[in-house]
């Protein structure tokens, strides 16, 4: 494949015919994407539930937490086990065998009678997406029909992980308005049935990949990541000094030198060595952990402040976070054609100031403000910048993976995602804790949001640094070309090896 740079005065001839099979593709894709949506979507969709739950099944204050975070543990620690079962037993299978977990976990949780019974039940769904999630973003690499299709994809992709957390909070609140907080969890049961069925019909399996599975390295990054996220979760309570947090971290940071030494001796790793080896990709792993760990603050944060300051109820709170999903939506019909004008590495750029701004505005909020005064900018202003960033990264992490890798870059890019929530989540409420002022909610929040501020602004740091390339450098292979994904030197000895 020769790779060809693009300027703006250039524009490719383009293709008479579709590929063959591109329909099919295509239906596949938008299926495979509406099961994206539905995991990323139970992140948050039982938040503004939450005072709901509390009074119908009596959870107390100190355990009504877990309702989230048996979700995220779940989630974020079982995804680098579940992008490697992958690619070894089939991505599909895989996929199916996730999401029919989530969809049961979901009609249990919904059916829930006490607390320990629903907060099994979001563990049960974590599990379930583990599985699930990253066989998403594999998919949608390998069943694209070409290179065109393939951004399209990946931007569709990036529009609906971005998004879903706050459509989440819409839908939310219209279910929890309109019926019951049950139905946060019950409605993942048809959408979960109907995408199952459809999925076996329109997507291919994957080719099984050979080889011996890494029990040690299964073990160790399950119970590494799990570790860290359990540690992180539990800083707004507990402190950053605590023995619970400490030692947390030091399991967790063991485990995780326990496995790359592991990586690094068995033939066939659950964490491909090579794909650590590119500098770009761990510089687009740590963009996307530090933005999804800074826009924590505007789901944390604004939630709280359209709430307790302005005094909206559950339905129109989640309608408050419709300019950011429309944002994060009309960028991606965008992104595919910008990356591939000027590169990933300056939307990146454009995209992490844009968000920085939207932050430093929002540290402004007071307690005398209005939405369409202190919110609304802010929100399209971040949801136009989301839009710009995330899609380039995915690129950037994905390129040069070989199809029988993708589970696993795809699953460590999620894990990335989680980490990187689980750290901003945490780092966030321990801001706001600090600063805030009993019974009012402002004095705390400006400085959280220049915490997230700060996040974005390091992004952008990283950015600048590591990832900006000449124009010859940033090229993008023409949309008439293969869509097989390049192979990277190092990736290339690490098979023959």
């Amino acid at each position: 494949m020769t790779l060809t740079p693009r300027t703006t005065t250039e524009r490719p001839d383009l293709p008479d015919e579709l590929p063959a099979g591109a329909g099919r593709a295509a239906a596949g894709i938008a299926v495979v994407l509406v099961a994206q949506l539905m995991l990323v979507l139970d992140t948050t969709v039982v938040n503004v539930a939450l005072p709901r739950i509390d009074a119908d099944l009596g959870f107390g204050p100190a355990s009504l937490s877990w309702v989230l975070n048996g979700y995220t543990l779940a989630f974020g620690g079982l995804l680098l086990l579940g992008g490697r079962l992958g690619d070894i037993a089939g991505r599909r299978r895989v996929f199916v065998l996730g999401l029919g977990l989530f969809t049961l976990a979901s009609l249990l949780g919904g059916l829930a009678p006490t607390p320990e019974a629903l907060v099994a039940a979001r563990a049960g769904q974590g599990v379930g997406a583990a599985l699930a999630a990253p066989g998403v973003l594999a998919l949608l690499v390998t069943s694209a029909p070409d290179e065109a299709a393939r951004n399209r994809a990946l931007a569709l992709f990036s529009a609906v992980t971005s998004a879903g957390i706050s459509i989440g909070l819409i839908l939310g609140g219209v279910l929890t308005d309109l019926g019951s907080w049950r139905w946060t969890l019950f409605i993942n049961v048809p959408i979960g049935i109907a995408v199952l069925v459809l999925v076996t019909c329109l997507v291919d399996e994957t080719e099984r990949r050979p080889g011996r599975f890494d029990v040690l390295g299964a073990v160790t990054a399950t119970l590494g990541s799990v570790s860290l996220v359990w540690a992180l979760i539990g800083t707004p309570e507990h402190g950053w000094t605590s023995p619970r947090t400490l030692g947390g971290f030091a399991l967790g940071l063991a485990l995780l030198a326990l496995l790359a030494r592991t990586e690094l001796r068995v033939p066939h790793p659950l964490v491909q060595p090579a794909l650590l080896r590119d500098r770009s990709r761990v510089a687009s792993l740590l963009v996307m952990a530090l933005v999804v760990g800074g826009q924590l603050s505007m789901f944390f944060l604004v939630v709280q402040y359209v709430q307790g300051v302005l005094g909206f109820g559950p339905l129109a709170a989640g309608a408050a976070f419709l300019p950011l999903s429309l944002g994060i939506f009309a960028m991606s019909r965008l992104t595919p054609r910008l990356v591939a004008v000027f590169g990933p590495a300056r939307l990146m750029m454009v995209g992490t100031l844009g968000l920085t701004a939207s932050f430093v505005l929002l540290s402004n909020v007071g307690e005398g403000g209005t939405y369409a005064t202190a919110v609304l900018v802010p929100m399209i202003v971040n949801g136009l910048s989301a839009g710009l960033v995330f899609m380039p990264v995915t690129v950037t992490v994905m390129n040069g993976v070989a199809p029988h890798h993708a589970g696993s870059a795809s699953g460590l890019l999620q894990t990335m995602q989680q980490l990187g929530s689980a750290v901003g989540l945490a780092a966030i409420v321990s801001v706001y804790a600090a600063g805030a002022v009993p019974g009012a909610f402002v004095p705390g929040a400006r400085a959280a949001f220049l915490t997230s501020a700060a996040f974005t602004a390091t992004a952008f740091m990283v950015t600048a640094v590591v990832l900006r390339r000449r124009p010859a450098e940033q090229a993008v292979p023409a949309p008439e070309e293969t869509a097989e994904p390049l192979v990277t030197a190092e990736l290339e000895s690490d098979l023959a090896a």
